[in-house]
């Protein structure tokens, strides 16, 4: 099993992360003159973040409908206890998996998925979710309107 091992984090620390949550390509410089470091000290925690793990990597967010990806669905997957991480792996690499995890319960994955359309959803469920071996149940949700999401940890 991996060892998760907590690592402190000061105020600096965390303001700096919330910081770089809100506008990953804030500059050193200006997160130093918000919180009233130097540009170096602000690398230099930035770095110490990154090296410990709790900054994994820096990215871009893209608005999936405007680049053509306007079907965004849900899914529970079951799956037979010895196929799951077979199929949990399957899935993770397919292109239009968005993300996927193990949840609680009976060998249960969650899964966000997004296609331009419904026919492409409809292709993406027959000829490879269905086809995978090991599933026992699947259930779907199609997302109408997003109130709010988010991306990063808010401290």
């Amino acid at each position: 099993m991996e060892e998760h091992k907590n690592l402190k984090t000061d105020e600096t620390d965390k303001r700096i992360l919330e910081l770089l949550v809100d506008d990953g390509r804030m500059s050193y410089a200006d997160i130093g003159k918000k919180l009233n470091l130097s540009r170096v000290a602000v690398r230099s925690r930035v770095n110490q973040l990154i090296d410990n793990g709790i900054i994994e990597k820096f990215t871009a967010v893209v608005n999936s409908e405007k680049v053509g990806k306007e079907v965004s669905a849900f899914f529970e997957v079951d799956c037979e206890p010895r196929a799951l991480v077979e199929v949990a792996e399957n899935l993770a690499s397919n292109p239009y998996v968005a993300s996927c995890y193990q949840m609680t319960g009976p060998s249960t994955l969650h899964m966000h998925v997004l296609v331009s359309d419904f026919p492409e959803l409809e292709s993406f469920i027959n000829k490879e979710l269905y086809a995978l071996e090991g599933i026992t149940r699947v259930e779907s949700h199609i997302l109408l309107r997003r109130f709010k999401s988010r991306s990063g940890l808010k401290l």
